[in-house]
């Protein structure tokens, strides 16, 4: 089982739903890797903060799945922002995922403080003309922040990785990537797990389609065509993350799941939040 895919605008392609590899690390986040892989998983995203892109690169190095297969993520730190230090980090990067190319480069955090995104960005185009990376986006970036980025370097990212789950839709950004070609991928799309999974609505659902509370949270992500990209160190759960492929939820279903928004969980503002 393999997710369907979507079209990029820059002409790349991209799966619909893809692995979250933070904190698996070392042998056992090889394996959990590998085993993905194995089950269907085509998009793989990690970040130079998560200490774990030589596992990554472990796993993809053991697969027996096509290296043009997978669509590999990772991201650059805040504390490498500006033209040079970003060119660095990318090599570093890609030396530790021992990749000839990287399929996906995001600005991790925008950091306004340091006013240096825009740089970074340039950076990342360069990358992108050289054919070290295919498709180039960012995360945690507000509406006007990418509104910037287009002013002054003329491109638009096609990607924007978001916190985005039933307790924080963001509905106003996701039509505004929408009018410009942006993905919106999901991070933390299962939000503060075990309190979003008890939710009325939510476990109503999952009796009526025969599924998990998990699948029909995931399945509201690929009914607004976001991208989730869930973390699970269980197999079984891993598993069934992936399964989202077999039901659909109604209009009506979709409406009721965001009702449930209530803001940020993790306290990442980006116009005020600094990760180095």
């Amino acid at each position: 089982m393999t997710a369907p895919e979507y079209a990029l605008r820059d002409g790349n392609r991209i799966p619909a739903l893809g692995l979250g590899t933070y904190g698996l690390d070392d042998e056992p986040g090889v394996e959990a890797i590998l085993t993905a892989i194995d089950d269907g998983y085509r998009l793989i995203d990690t970040a130079y903060n998560y200490g774990n892109e030589a596992a990554v690169g472990e796993a993809i190095a053991r697969t027996t799945v096509d290296r043009s297969d997978l669509v590999i993520t990772t991201k650059l730190p805040g504390r490498h922002h500006g033209s040079q230090a970003t060119l660095t980090s990318f090599e570093e990067s890609r030396r530790r995922l021992g990749l000839e190319w990287v399929d996906l480069y995001l600005i991790h955090w925008p950091n306004p403080s340091a006013d240096k995104y825009v740089d970074t960005w340039r950076a990342m185009i360069t990358l992108r003309e050289k054919g070290l990376v295919r498709s180039i986006g960012v995360s945690n970036f507000t509406q006007p922040m990418l509104e910037r980025l287009e002013r002054e370097t003329g491109l638009l990212p096609v990607v924007n990785q978001v916190e985005l789950h039933p307790y924080f839709p963001q509905a106003q950004l996701r039509a505004f990537h929408d009018e410009h070609g942006i993905r919106t991928e999901s991070w933390s799309p299962l939000a503060k797990r075990s309190e979003l999974l008890q939710e009325p609505v939510i476990t109503e659902l999952a009796a009526r389609y025969g599924v998990t509370p998990a699948q029909v949270v995931l399945r509201w992500h690929v009914e607004l065509e976001a991208i989730p990209i869930p973390k699970s160190a269980d197999p079984v759960r891993r598993r069934a993350n992936l399964d989202v492929f077999g039901f659909a939820l109604q209009p009506e279903e979709v409406e009721a799941i965001a009702a449930l928004e209530r803001g940020r969980l993790w306290g990442g503002d980006p116009d005020t939040h600094e990760e180095m």
